[in-house]
């Protein structure tokens, strides 16, 4: 099954509500949505947009609205794919979350990461032929 993740510019245009951005993420929403697919957004995310209470607040307004995505969180076995992933890609933990993205891709099959940072995804994906990024 192909998976859809969010990575932080993905949630903020859901957050933004307006905007090319937006309409593209949300368009993404409706497809996954549509085919039964699981859209996720990694914990370690939230955790980079959770900065201070009225960014918080519409973090956690938009994942009450879109209320089908789930959050990933980050136990043993999920951080040793994470972990793969910035091996693989010959990467630092400067790049910890976008890997997190990329790992929650390819968890369990396909996956889509939609992103702002498409250069980066596209580096540490390089190993994994299930995962694809899309820019918006």
């Amino acid at each position: 099954m192909t998976k859809l993740v969010l990575d932080a510019e993905a949630m903020s245009a859901l957050s933004d509500r307006s905007g090319s951005k937006f309409e593209v993420v949300k368009a993404a929403l409706r497809s996954a949505q549509r085919n039964g697919r699981e859209v996720v957004v990694p914990a370690v995310v939230l955790a980079e947009l959770y900065r201070g209470s009225r960014l918080s607040s519409s973090v956690d307004t938009t994942l009450g609205r879109e209320g089908s995505i789930l959050v990933r969180d980050t136990d043993r076995s999920f951080a040793r794919l994470v972990g793969g992933v910035l091996l693989g890609a010959g990467a630092g933990s400067e790049d910890i979350i976008d890997a997190h993205c990329v790992a929650a891709a390819a968890e369990h099959g396909r996956g889509v990461v939609i992103t702002g940072d498409e250069a980066d995804l596209n580096r540490l994906a390089a190993n994994y032929r299930s995962v694809s990024v899309v820019g918006i």
